[in-house]
């Protein structure tokens, strides 16, 4: 059974996670639009006055405020809190598999773009490249300092995921002279190849074209609508490859086991 003690350690991580998930609604918010993530401090998008500290406690605030701005009574959106608990459950998950090391940090960070990929192209339908570019280089660069996924396995990552990608877009280009795939895809898988290595590639592209496909024809269903219906693929290939960073090795070993008849 867990003690207090075990309880207080696996809270810090999660307020660290809900402080820095703070910081993610603003870039959320101000990427797209352009916008400084530094400067000016966080303030309210309605009547443009400025939040207070006391205002800006993640979670917490929210709360106490009942989502509301406490100069003009604006609504806030929920999304503000539950990205905030959000980015600390994960931090809390990574936490309690690699405890106070550098494979918390680098997988924190990588969990973190993730998070702001996300919601971006949830709302704008864009993945930017601020975020994705500079992460393919960084991703590389931990794997010389990471037990996994290792230089090399990330250096094929990286080629196989952009390649990957790039092949089935032009592909379908050619069959059917629409894009169907935009170059956001393309990098934001090639900055998972280079933080999971090309085994990180294969179950992220499986299953985010899996639950992909099952959600696309969920909501062609529903609507009713024939024929083409855009959905972002960001967020199915953030969390394809977020399950692959917790589980994809026992994922793996199942299948491994199932194919060779074990």
């Amino acid at each position: 059974m867990p003690t207090i003690y075990d309880n207080v350690i696996v809270l810090i991580p999660f307020l660290f996670g809900a402080v820095v998930g703070s910081f993610l609604n603003v870039c959320i918010y101000r990427l797209p639009a352009g916008l400084s993530i530094v400067s000016p401090p966080s303030r309210c998008s309605t009547c443009g006055s400025g939040v207070a500290f006391y205002d800006n406690i993640p979670i917490l605030s929210y709360i106490l405020l009942r989502g509301r701005c406490r100069s003009c009574g604006a609504q806030f959106s929920v999304q503000y809190p539950f990205v905030e608990a959000l980015t600390g459950v994960f931090a809390a998950l990574l936490f309690y598999v690699y405890g106070v090391s550098p494979e918390f940090f680098v997988y924190f960070a990588f969990t973190a773009s993730l998070i702001v990929i996300t919601f971006i192209d949830l709302e704008h339908r864009i993945i930017p490249d601020v975020i994705s570019l500079p992460g393919i280089p960084i991703g590389f660069a931990a794997s010389f300092f990471l037990a996994a996924p290792g230089v090399v396995d990330s250096a094929i990552g990286i080629a196989l995921g952009g390649g990957l990608l790039l092949g089935i877009s032009y592909s379908y280009y050619l069959l059917t002279k629409r894009e169907g795939m935009g170059g956001g895809d393309i990098k934001l898988l090639a900055m998972i190849g280079a933080f999971l290595g090309w085994k990180g590639v294969i179950v992220t592209v499986l299953f985010s074209s899996l639950v992909g496909a099952v959600i696309g024809g969920g909501l062609i269903v529903m609507s009713g609508k024939k024929g083409r219906y855009a959905i972002p693929f960001g967020p199915f290939l953030a969390a394809a490859a977020l399950l692959h960073l917790f589980l994809g090795d026992s994922i793996i070993g199942w299948y491994i086991r199932h194919a060779v008849g074990e």
